[in-house]
């Protein structure tokens, strides 16, 4: 296994692209969640917020994974690990697994063990009950996503609907916050896509169709 470390080899990486010096580089990958900012592949969260969750920064728990071998251990194996040696479980061993295989490439942008998934979100001037009908009611759907291809399979008013998308293969689950009285939020996530292309094809789908949302209940 080679001797670099994954996060140094981030901060090289972008340091070979932009001529920013190492002390600059490594600030920009640190700060960001941007693919475009990193030059590389990018960390779903700041420094700081991981911090927060974890009580450790990327550059020591990259360094903490690469000296115990992760780069050559399944994902469930560095879970556990992550669990039994320093007490992270859930959300913040998920996140740590999950940007290590993206900064060592053992996993693309998006990519999870049952395929690729993708978020969109958008904010919609009305009550959140209304904004919730707008995606259960097949009718009132298919005002604003007429070549959707959802099909309910759980729902809980006016907090969640899970769907099927076209021929079950994946899945849409959409959350559903109240912002106000007359403002809410529909956050949804596209999963068990076959692949990156596929990926991106529904993120901008889903883009368009929100956007039609909005544009429908904020006539």
């Amino acid at each position: 296994m080679t001797k670099q470390k994954t996060f140094k080899r981030l901060v090289r990486s972008r340091m070979e692209k932009t001529g920013e010096s190492y002390t600059a580089a490594r600030a920009m990958v640190l700060a960001s969640d941007d693919p475009k900012a990193t030059e590389g592949p990018s960390l779903s969260m700041s420094d700081e917020a991981i911090l927060r969750a974890t009580g450790r920064g990327w550059e020591e728990w990259f360094d903490l994974l690469d000296a115990w071998g992760a780069v050559e251990r399944p994902r469930t194996e560095m879970l556990r690990w992550i669990g039994d040696e320093h007490e992270i479980r859930g959300w913040g061993a998920q996140a740590v697994t999950i940007n290590y295989e993206r900064a060592r490439a053992l996993r693309a942008v998006g990519e999870h063990a049952d395929g690729f998934a993708i978020t969109a979100s958008k904010t919609v001037a009305v009550p959140v009950t209304r904004l919730y009908e707008a995606f259960v009611d097949e009718a009132e759907r298919a005002r604003w996503l007429p070549h959707g291809e959802l099909r309910t399979r759980t729902a809980s008013k006016p907090r969640s609907a899970r769907f099927d998308w076209g021929d079950g293969a994946s899945r849409v689950n959409v959350a559903f916050m109240a912002k106000g009285e007359a403002k809410s939020v529909a956050a949804i996530q596209h999963e068990r896509l076959a692949d990156a292309a596929e990926a991106e094809r529904m993120k901008a789908f889903w883009r368009n169709g929100l956007a039609a949302l909005k544009e429908m209940l904020e006539p």
